[in-house]
């Protein structure tokens, strides 16, 4: 069944994105995050495009995650770490250990690891003076790891990280260091150790200036359920928050924010269809949408309008981040890979 809803994805430029991602790497090698079933966008399909294109570290956030990707044969990280109930004898991928606890569960596997270390998030990882203190003695860790608070920014905290994170270089049996994000790649040279992980940059988003080159990946697009003419003084959607100051000609579209096109589009969205843009109209509601279509006459019931969803133009306007604008895409969207 056709779904009134979807996504067009473009492979050429999340590919591109991964090797611009990789250049900026430098000597690095280059992984990619696809937690949150590939920001939204299908961890699988993500994954198999950036493993043809050379990409042979992957990053999920839980066990599930991993193991629907199990029969691809990846090299992919569990950056959760291991709770008790999570598996033991798992061979498809590795936990990314975090706690002391995790730590004493996971040793007497004998089997390589990952490991976190908190230098300022104080979210998960242990501490470097627990690492100081011996606690990691005994394992087989393939990639050490910390993360950037505020890589987006330019504050004190990045060379403070960088200071403490570079510390722990041959103070454990970590074969490699991870440190920078999307965000922290563009930081310089320094900050990308042996790994880096890109995760947004992938997917479209830009924080940095050295993200210029980064490309759209993943556009939109609503089927038109009704056009209907508005006259002068009417108005459009729940709490008449827009009334008509003339004529209008109306399209309402299946789309709404049980799809993740969420409230505060309201009236500052943006469509277009045949390179005319289409203002949003009115509240947009849990499953519809409202759009002025006035200038193009022949849209009709059933057409498709393609919405503006460029991540870093789109979180200005709505005020959500880029994160959220690709993870909170719903379920009814039918992805289409290009």
């Amino acid at each position: 069944m056709t779904a009134p809803l979807r996504l067009r994805l473009d492979s050429a430029a999340l590919v591109s994105n991964w090797r611009h991602m990789a250049k900026l790497s430098g000597n690095a090698a280059c992984g990619a995050a696809i937690k949150a079933n590939g920001y939204g966008l299908g961890s699988r399909a993500v994954a198999e495009r950036l493993a043809a294109a050379g990409c042979r570290d992957f990053f999920v956030a839980t066990w599930a995650e991993a193991e629907a990707l199990a029969d691809l044969g990846l090299s992919v990280s569990v950056l959760h770490g291991l709770r008790a109930e999570d598996p033991l004898d798992a061979t498809y991928a590795r936990p990314v250990l975090a706690t002391p606890e995790q730590v004493r569960r996971w040793r007497p596997t004998g089997r390589p690891c990952d490991v976190m270390v908190d230098t300022g998030m104080n979210r998960l990882g242990v501490s470097p003076e627990e690492v100081g203190a011996g606690l990691l003695d005994g394992l087989v860790i393939e990639t050490l790891l910390s993360h950037l608070v505020s890589a987006d920014e330019d504050v004190p905290l990045n060379a403070k990280q960088l200071a403490a994170f570079g510390a722990l270089r041959g103070r454990t049996p970590a074969k490699r260091m991870s440190l920078a994000n999307s965000a922290g790649i563009a930081l310089g040279s320094d900050y990308a150790f042996d790994l880096t992980r890109p995760g947004i940059a992938l997917y479209g988003g830009r924080q940095r200036s050295g993200h210029d080159a980064i490309r759209q990946v993943a556009t939109p697009e609503a089927q038109i359920l009704q056009r209907r003419l508005v006259r002068a003084g009417q108005s459009v959607g729940y709490n008449a928050t827009w009334i008509a100051e003339r004529d209008t000609e109306v399209a309402t579209l299946n789309l709404g924010y049980a799809d993740g096109y969420l409230r505060c589009f309201s009236s500052k969205g943006l469509a277009s269809a045949g390179g005319v843009t289409l203002p949003l109209i009115g509240r947009v509601s849990m499953d519809l949408t409202a759009l002025d279509v006035s200038a193009l006459p022949s849209l009709r019931e059933g057409d498709w309008v393609t919405m503006s969803y460029a991540l870093p133009e789109t979180a200005a306007l709505s005020g959500l981040s880029q994160y959220e604008l690709l993870t909170g895409l719903g379920p009814r969207y039918d992805r289409i890979w290009a």
